[in-house]
């Protein structure tokens, strides 16, 4: 869609950067900060994206401030910390549910393409991970090349991506190989 310089690793937050808390097989954000919990190499995993050139841009659904279960505040507390703990270049969220009809809660692209437009990134030159649907679509449709990391949640999976791997760091090895 966008056509800029710059070549960005989009990634989802919960269930790609840090542990989910799962309830009936399906994916939930931490509480707090105090729930907070890096996946098993995924420092690692960013580091050597960053080091090769990539943004490393969340863009993250957390519709449970609209649901009023979480608030604004633990939200912004929980993506401080993993910007202390990570080298990622900005942090994106949507803040909506479905029934609001916003432009930025994925599966539609508008935080990828707002993330675009402030860093001058080329969709064509970049990645969505993610480990839901609604993660790839949302990449697919922002002109990114899609990873699945595939959780075997208890509902519908990506009916297309370009390749599905176990975890970030796998995605990363995929994508570092892509690199020109």
């Amino acid at each position: 869609m966008s056509t800029g310089s710059r070549a960005a690793v989009f990634l989802d937050r919960d269930g790609v950067l840090n542990q989910p808390v799962l309830v009936d097989g399906r994916p939930h954000p931490p509480a707090g900060v105090e729930d907070l919990a890096l996946l098993p190499g995924v420092k690692d995993a960013c580091d050597e994206l960053h080091d090769a050139g990539y943004l490393l841009l969340v863009v993250s659904n957390q519709p449970d401030v609209a649901r009023g279960t979480l608030s604004m505040s633990a939200v912004e507390t929980i993506n401080r910390s993993l910007s202390e703990q990570l080298p990622l270049d900005g942090v994106y969220v949507c803040p909506h549910d479905d029934t609001d009809g916003c432009d930025c809660r994925k599966p539609k692209p508008g935080l990828l393409l707002q993330a675009a437009s402030r860093w001058n990134v080329d969709m064509q030159r970049s990645f969505m991970v993610g480990d839901r649907w609604r993660d790839v679509d949302a990449g697919m449709s922002a002109g990114c090349a899609t990873v699945f990391i595939d959780r075997d949640y208890s509902e519908p999976r990506p009916r297309q991506f370009d390749i599905a791997v176990r975890d970030l760091p796998e995605a990363a090895t995929w994508i570092l190989r892509r690199t020109p």
